[in-house]
């Protein structure tokens, strides 16, 4: 059992306490606990708060955040090099599991940051970044986020956004649509040569949340070679926040159902939240999902490629 997962906080959180590292934590993704799961690749979000950023110059302020974040990454990875370290494409995960390391992906979450400054983007590239969710929940220079507002729902990329998504494709990063509003998404799906990623979204048809996506864009996904990652944030699998073992293999039930099973994937969203109860508490108990799967009468195959197949076939495919 091999697991990518294709996001969550955990650098986020590590910022916000000191005394906490990647190697064995309070936190629901460390060494330790990626070794309890068979980790194959981990992607570490730069995840930009901008609600807590000055609202003038905000995009600015977050840019600078965000260089903070990837620096404080590339140290914990460098730390502990022995068990983890930076990768940035297909062969560079290959090489790091062939010497029994996880490789670990560093991401944006929040192109506002780029402010409208495509050459941000390139920048991004050489420090490493390898897949940008293109919005969070607020409007930015690329596009609109997910609401419940229809309006804004509708609404799609920016020109700018356009760009971006381009530049992306020609770069070799991994364009993320969670967070992006409903317009946005079928921008990006009917103007990106390459896959492209949900990488932490679940079922809309079984839990009404905007975040998640509807059956017709789990099928546009799959059609487009790319990948949704089941999300564990409780209010994302059930509307009370109560979820089981159970909501989750539904969600991958349905996902798979919808659109087959080269679009099921793994997204966590671990340390991305701390509201609702889950039986699932951190990365260490992602095998208790695999056994309820197999249960539910996924065959070995099946579950490989949702747990890193379906993601290793995209990071093949679009990074360079």
């Amino acid at each position: 059992m091999r697991l990518i997962d294709m996001h969550c906080d955990t650098i986020f959180m590590l910022m916000r306490m000191e005394n906490e590292n990647l190697r064995s934590s309070s936190l629901c993704v460390d060494i330790e606990k990626m070794k309890t799961a068979g980790s194959m690749a981990q992607f570490f979000a730069c995840f930009i708060y901008v609600d807590e950023l000055v609202e003038e110059n905000k995009w600015e302020a977050g840019y600078q955040v965000a260089l903070q974040m990837i620096s404080r990454g590339k140290k914990e990875f460098e730390r502990y090099s022995e068990h983890l370290s930076l990768a940035e494409n297909f062969d560079d995960m290959m090489d790091l599991y062939a010497k029994g390391k996880v490789a670990g992906f560093l991401t944006i979450e929040e192109g506002g940051i780029l402010n409208g400054k495509i050459s941000r983007l390139e920048e991004l590239y050489r420090y490493g970044i390898r897949l940008v969710t293109l919005t969070w929940n607020r409007e930015n220079c690329i596009g609109f986020p997910n609401s419940k507002d229809p309006a804004i729902m509708q609404k799609g990329l920016k020109p700018f956004g356009m760009e971006v998504i381009h530049r992306m494709n020609e770069l070799g990063m991994i364009i993320d649509v969670s967070h992006l509003s409903d317009g946005g998404f079928w921008d990006v799906i009917q103007n990106s040569t390459k896959p492209v990623v949900a990488s932490h979204s679940n079922a809309r048809t079984l839990c009404s949340h905007p975040r998640n996506l509807s059956d017709e864009m789990i099928r546009a996904l799959a059609t487009k070679g790319g990948t949704t990652g089941l999300n564990l944030y409780p209010y994302f699998l059930r509307e009370s926040g109560h979820t089981t073992i159970d909501d989750m293999v539904q969600h991958i039930w349905h996902i798979y159902c919808v659109g087959g099973e080269d679009v099921v994937a793994v997204g966590t969203d671990f340390d991305g939240f701390d509201e609702g109860e889950s039986e699932i508490l951190h990365i260490g108990q992602m095998e208790l999902i695999y056994r309820a799967l197999a249960k539910k009468g996924f065959t070995e195959r099946q579950l490989e490629k949702f747990w890193h197949g379906n993601a290793m076939r995209v990071i093949k495919e679009v990074t360079m």
